[in-house]
């Protein structure tokens, strides 16, 4: 329904533009489990995180950078002696458990919505392959924005409490702050890793984990938007806090789980058919890969914080 090449600049674009716009929120989150101090530790930590991602993708695995930057913060916290606070790693866990479950839910609920108003509208095959489209098309963009909000803290985040950069005035409309470079770097980044590197872990998630149907696409894409919006918003936060509910914790949450929840929940909406369907032995690569990525990340982080300190004479933490 719609190219590698249409993709991956939708997705460059608003990511980048999420990212700057929206990217605080999730940001502040992560720094409350270790805040490395010292732009040798970050560098360190993020590099380590980096190596975990990058031999699972070579993999064909969509791996969680949400997990791995976690795990490399930890190591961190282990090597410089600062204490890991566990209420906010259970915190963390919980936003892991809940992002897939989430997912799923909301895909279920959509596709079955979706397909009921299809089904009463009685389309024109060509007019409702042109809805959807460039219903793919939209929700991919939105997908993307909310990716940039939620995830640029696993690419910046740790960076920040060092950060180097300083707040750049713009004239009459305002300033673009410190945070905000970094991020924009971030972005362009992950918007280079997109046309490098992403196309095998796409075709793992959208064909070889459950074959799915230009609908069953919109509305994996579309729950998984919904799922990071929910964790990167600090206006629905406070929405929340408004209405003396629970505050929704704004946590970096892995676009892998999120997605991977949502074609379950499409699979399993279809009964025994769709669970059939769905390539089991590949869902379970990848579970196994979200327990073992932090603990691979954790002891790479170590290591090359080791390394850095007595072989190169570079600071990665300061009392």
């Amino acid at each position: 329904m719609v190219r590698f090449s249409t993709a991956a600049l939708i997705l460059s674009v608003f990511v980048i533009l999420g990212a700057v716009i929206g990217g605080a929120g999730a940001t502040q989150g992560l720094t409350e489990l270790g805040a490395v101090n010292a732009v040798g530790g970050a560098f360190t930590v993020a590099l380590a995180a980096a190596l975990t991602v990058y031999w699972m993708t070579q993999l064909n695995i969509p791996v969680s950078i949400s997990q791995a930057v976690v795990g490399a913060i930890i190591g961190w916290n282990f090597f410089s002696g600062s204490p890991t606070n566990l209420s906010v790693v259970l915190k963390i866990v919980g936003t892991w458990i809940a992002c897939p479950a989430l997912s799923g839910l909301f895909s279920a609920m959509l596709y079955k919505g979706i397909t009921w108003g299809l089904q009463r509208q009685k389309l024109h095959l060509l007019r409702l392959d042109s809805y959807t489209r460039w219903g793919l098309i939209v929700v991919g963009a939105m997908a993307s924005y909310a990716l940039g909000a939620n995830n640029i803290a696993n690419v910046m985040g740790v960076f920040v409490p060092s950060d180097p950069f300083r707040a750049i005035a713009v004239g009459h409309l305002g300033e673009i702050s410190a945070a905000q470079q970094l991020f924009l770097l971030g972005a362009i980044a992950i918007a280079v890793g997109v046309y490098t590197d992403s196309q095998k872990v796409m075709m793992t998630v959208g064909n070889n984990l459950m074959p799915l149907n230009p609908i069953g696409a919109f509305v994996v894409v579309l729950a998984e938007f919904i799922v990071l919006f929910i964790f990167s918003s600090s206006s629905l936060q406070h929405l929340f806090i408004q209405w003396g509910l629970p505050p929704i914790p704004l946590i970096p949450v892995s676009s892998a789980q999120a997605a991977v929840g949502a074609v379950i929940g499409v699979g399993l909406l279809k009964g025994a058919k769709g669970a059939r369907q769905i390539n089991w032995r590949v869902l379970q690569d990848i579970v196994s890969s979200w327990i073992s990525t932090p603990i691979m990340a954790a002891v790479i982080s170590f290591i090359l914080l080791f390394v850095v300190q007595n072989v190169f004479d570079q600071p990665v933490y300061l009392r």
